[in-house]
């Protein structure tokens, strides 16, 4: 009767383990996959074709990564303040830049908006890197 005992016991305590792992899994911060969604949208931004459909077309991708960087930003900002103020300076610079294109495209401005895609590409990665072990 002792060994029925315990081995019951033991089941219960695995059971209790494999419910405890199962739970561990899925318990990923909210920015996570803010973030992958974010990380897509600017993936896509080069594929604009701003000859064709003009610079209404950038400016709806970049209205597009604004509220997605918004949701990471506001969802990750007490856990990675310095990452997501990077994220935030450098969509406030593409869109000022992306308003003044509107206004009157000029090589000097799409030399700048490709530098503030640069910039928000690469607050984005070091936002990755950094939330990495909490998003896996």
């Amino acid at each position: 009767m002792g060994r029925r005992l315990i081995c019951a016991l033991a089941a219960v305590a695995i059971l209790a383990a494999a419910a405890a792992l199962a739970g561990c899994g899925s318990s990923k911060p909210g920015y996570c996959s803010k973030l992958s969604t974010l990380q897509q949208s600017v993936k896509d931004l080069p594929s604009t074709n701003v000859v064709k459909n003009g610079t209404n077309a950038l400016k709806a991708n970049v209205d597009k990564i604004v509220n997605n960087a918004h949701a990471v930003v506001n969802a990750a900002k007490s856990d990675f303040p310095n990452e997501t103020k990077a994220i935030t300076s450098a969509i406030d610079s593409l869109q000022s830049t992306v308003k003044q294109l509107e206004t009157g495209p000029s090589p000097t401005l799409v030399a700048q908006a490709a530098g503030n895609v640069a910039a928000l590409t690469t607050s984005v990665k070091n936002f990755a890197s950094s939330a990495s072990s909490k998003c896996g």
